[in-house]
């Protein structure tokens, strides 16, 4: 799968699994070639999230919900993620 395929993959898990009011998603792989991860087809990512699903979550609660959101994707096309994760009241 290519990446603009992946990102739009990503920003519909994470719109569904979390009722995301924003998701961005920024494909980093290129700042990677030659990286162990980038030899595996597999994509280097950030994104920022927008859910009231994080409201009186801590860091790792809402990464893990994310994480779950995405799924298979993180054996599967995705090497390596960064995540902001917000709700609307914290921006």
């Amino acid at each position: 799968m290519d990446n603009s395929k992946r990102i739009e993959q990503i920003k519909q898990r994470l719109i569904e699994g979390l009722d995301a009011e924003s998701v961005d998603v920024i494909d980093e792989s290129h700042l990677h070639a030659g990286h162990a991860g980038a030899k595996t087809g597999m994509g280097h990512f950030n994104v920022t999230v927008i859910a009231d699903a994080f409201a009186g979550k801590s860091l790792i609660e809402r990464h893990r919900q994310v994480y779950a959101a995405l799924g298979d994707m993180m054996q599967t096309d995705i090497h390596a993620l960064g995540i902001k994760a917000y709700t609307p009241e914290e921006l």
